[in-house]
């Protein structure tokens, strides 16, 4: 039971989030590379230990408001299947392994995870509660895993594609807390709700979104994305990212779901195809 509980808290099915280190590899085209594959799999397997380091962390400072959620009431901390000295091993047990790791992808990735540590850490302990810096903090999460897939291993990003990646990690953070206010039967469960209204997070929202769809559509079409990729048909994937923006926003507004975007993608058939499509189309343009 203890052991189900300690696996249970790393939230693995959320490592999929880690999946922006690996974009650099498809983008930057060098899938076919073992120094920048290896090196991606290293940075991916350090950000998925400092996520769950952080998501330790996070389950300890907000225990009592856990408890007032009608979901995360169930994690194991909340209901108490784990005790605080137990997440707090593993805790120091996960920050001990995720920063040898991050060195053995480079340096540049071990700085960078150390980065994202200290970032979520300040988040975790007050500025989760400022209103709108909490949703950026959680989108540079996400371009922290993009810098460290490129830059970190020796990759050189597109300009475009951090742009697209910055306003779709906006977007979802948005819909996120969207999605907690609608569903909150007490702002004490998190803080931060008391400062937005829906008619606000409606309007970033919708701003997001539709910067999302053109700054892909942008970068598909660049000079510099065509030269590197050989090919101007990636703007051909666009319809496959405008769909699932949509079919999320039909989540999100007509079935009240949204909270937890994971968990959307393994559990709506049609977001899951659409990104299956979306990788698979664009591994086969890309390279």
């Amino acid at each position: 039971m203890l052991i189900k509980s300690l696996f249970y808290q790393l939230r693995p099915a959320h490592w999929i989030k880690n999946a922006f280190v690996l974009v650099g590899l498809l983008f930057g085209r060098a899938i076919f590379k073992p120094e920048f594959v290896v090196g991606a799999i290293f940075a991916f397997i350090a950000f998925s230990l400092m996520a769950s380091f952080i998501y330790v962390v996070n389950d300890l400072a907000d225990i009592d408001a856990d408890r007032l959620h009608p979901v995360k009431r169930n994690r194991p901390l909340a209901s108490g299947a784990l005790s605080p000295f137990q997440a707090k091993v593993l805790a120091a047990f996960l920050l001990a392994v995720a920063l040898p790791v991050a060195w053995l992808a480079s340096p540049n990735v071990f700085a960078i995870v150390m980065g994202y540590g200290l970032m979520n850490l300040a988040y975790s302990f007050g500025l989760k509660d400022i209103v709108v810096l909490d949703v950026f903090i959680i989108a540079t999460g996400f371009m922290m895993r993009i810098f460290a897939g490129t830059v970190g291993i020796g990759i050189d990003p597109s300009k475009w594609l951090i742009v697209c990646g910055l306003m779709v990690t906006l977007f979802l953070g948005f819909a996120k807390r969207r999605s907690e206010l609608v569903q909150a039967t007490d702002n004490k469960q998190r803080k931060v709700l008391e400062h937005y209204s829906v008619d606000l997070l409606d309007k970033f929202i919708g701003i997001m979104a539709s910067a999302t769809i053109i700054t892909y559509s942008l970068y598909t079409v660049a000079p510099e994305t065509v030269k590197q990729h050989h090919t101007d048909k990636l703007i051909y994937t666009s319809p496959l990212v405008i769909y699932g923006l949509f079919r999320y926003l039909y989540l999100m507004y007509q079935l009240k779901q949204g909270e937890d975007p994971v968990m959307d993608l393994f559990h709506d058939r049609q977001i899951l195809l659409t990104a299956l499509a979306w990788v698979l189309v664009t591994t086969v343009l890309a390279l």
